[in-house]
């Protein structure tokens, strides 16, 4: 039997979210599957070592609009594919699915109004699998030894966001990198890309540039070896904290203006500060809280984590 799931939502993040439900599916049918999903999710890079997808079919540019569907279908029909599994509820991969001749199609309703992401997604593959499913996602790499000193608090920093909107300022970062350094000997990792370069360079302009090693020149595996050997990763609702809690690592994630309620409930490794003022467990888009998350509670909780 051969199976296709599609996720094609676009962040790292959303594919590490998915991750226990195309697990459930590949274990429920007792074969890998392969994955649909976007190139710049890195779903290809991530799930390289993972024993229950066999193969990440890159959705290409050329595969949007009308010609697309066809050139998709064509892709698809190539594999034989017995079942497929759509996480969305959108009419074009359906109808994806039936130019390619697969007789087993498994989809959201249509035109499924937008909902939690994590249960859409919990109560589409438990209806499959007869089972509760759990939504703690494990990423299996490739470690390597990377003789961290073991003396040393190693911990990874998000600074990066998708959105402006989604990102505590990179001054409350170095500030709080400095007071926890007085407190105990730390070594930092700060995560972000080639497009992070002016946080990066505060970072290493600062107080604390002795003891900050950064990642933008780094492919997605070395990422990975060095955030699985943290204790730690502090940062924004960004791929990197969903990374950590998949690698065991408990992920402080600052909330400023995205859902909680989704982003933030699936794992029990994930520690979420929301703004002041609000509800626990009612950040969302539009909060625009960025400016209203106490910079005191982060190092408090930090500082309780680590001790």
């Amino acid at each position: 039997m051969k199976i296709l799931c599609i996720n094609v939502r676009k962040g790292i993040g959303d594919q590490i979210i998915f991750l226990p439900f195309l697990h459930a599916i590949s274990r429920k049918f007792k074969v890998p599957i392969s994955l649909l999903a976007k190139e710049n999710s890195k779903a290809k890079e991530l799930f390289s070592e993972d024993d229950l997808i066999d193969e990440v079919i890159n959705l290409e540019k050329n595969m949007d609009g009308i010609k697309g569907i066809f050139r998709l279908s064509k892709e698809i029909k190539k594999r034989s594919f017995d079942k497929i599994f759509i996480f969305n509820s959108s009419l074009r991969y359906n109808i994806v699915a039936r130019l390619a001749g697969i007789r087993s199609i498994n989809q959201y309703p249509l035109f499924l109004k937008k909902d939690n992401i994590i249960h859409s997604a919990k109560v589409f593959t438990e209806d499959i699998t007869n089972k509760v499913i759990t939504t703690e996602p494990y990423l299996k790499i490739k470690k390597e030894n990377m003789q961290l000193d073991k003396n040393v608090k190693h911990i990874c920093l998000g600074v990066s966001a998708s959105g402006a909107t989604k990102r505590w300022d990179i001054k409350n970062y170095i500030k709080l990198a400095n007071e926890i350094s007085k407190k105990m000997n730390c070594k930092f990792y700060v995560a972000g890309g080639k497009n992070d370069m002016n946080l990066i360079n505060e970072f290493k302009n600062s107080c604390i540039e002795k003891n900050i090693f950064s990642f933008e020149k780094m492919n997605i595996k070395q990422t990975l070896n060095y955030i699985s050997n943290c204790d730690l990763y502090i940062g924004n609702d960004t791929g990197w904290a969903h990374l950590s809690v998949a690698l065991n690592i408990k992920a402080l994630t600052i909330f400023c203006d995205s859902p909680v309620a989704a982003y933030g409930s699936y794992s029990s490794k994930m520690i979420t500060v929301e703004p002041d003022g609000i509800k626990k467990g009612t950040t969302k888009h539009n909060t625009l809280g960025k400016d209203k998350i106490s910079f005191e509670r982060v190092l408090k909780k930090t500082i309780d984590i680590l001790s």
